[in-house]
């Protein structure tokens, strides 16, 4: 049984929406406390590689996820 490409993109869909919800948890808290008020953490914080890379990811997944659930959701495909 082939699959159509409107279930090829269902599974792309669902399978970008858990990698999304990993990536969020993995996501270091923004919060800077009571710190924040002095500007004290910008002084120990630093941009690291691999959450420059997460980030990244996060933001891909994030844009590929919002165009198949626009396809999808407008029904261009059952035309």
């Amino acid at each position: 049984m082939l699959m159509d490409f409107s279930q090829i993109l269902q599974i792309i869909w669902t399978i970008s929406a858990i990698s999304l919800i990993f990536l969020i948890l993995l996501h270091s808290p923004k919060g800077d406390g009571l710190g924040g008020i002095g500007g004290q953490a910008q002084l120990f914080t630093s941009t690291k590689s691999a959450e420059k890379t997460l980030n990244q990811i996060t933001w891909t997944l994030s844009t590929i996820f919002i165009a198949i659930t626009i396809i999808l959701s407008a029904g261009w495909l059952n035309s």
